[in-house]
């Protein structure tokens, strides 16, 4: 998520923000490959993921949700699609990294829109 919210705000290619978020945080190798695989993903599929974040989101552009929560977003909505994570899980997820970037207003609009992403 972190990588995808520097690629967002600052504009650099998603592979240079991991590279910067895992010069920053030791995590071993199987986690990198994980985190890699997510954000490299969500930020390739970046024009339609946001097309499904706009479609999801009542009243909302995509440009009127912060960049945490459109970034929150992207990775869970990414994940969801493309990964056998169980559903609940990659949701738990989503939800506490909102309460921990963002604030439980924010984890509601999230939780709203990943349930019905998974309806």
């Amino acid at each position: 998520m972190q990588a995808i919210y520097q690629s967002d705000v600052s504009g650099i290619d998603i592979e240079k923000a991991l590279d910067n978020l895992f010069e920053e945080e030791k995590l071993n190798e199987e986690t990198r490959s994980f985190a890699k695989r997510l954000a490299v993903g969500a930020q390739g599929n970046k024009a339609s993921i946001d097309e499904k974040i706009a479609g999801m989101s009542k009243n909302w552009s995509i440009g009127r949700i912060n960049a945490i929560n459109r970034s929150i977003l992207k990775l869970a909505l990414y994940e969801l699609e493309n990964e056998d994570t169980p559903k609940a899980v990659i949701i738990d997820e989503a939800l506490e990294l909102a309460k921990r970037y963002s604030d439980d207003e924010s984890a509601k609009f999230i939780n709203g829109i990943l349930d019905s992403a998974v309806v």
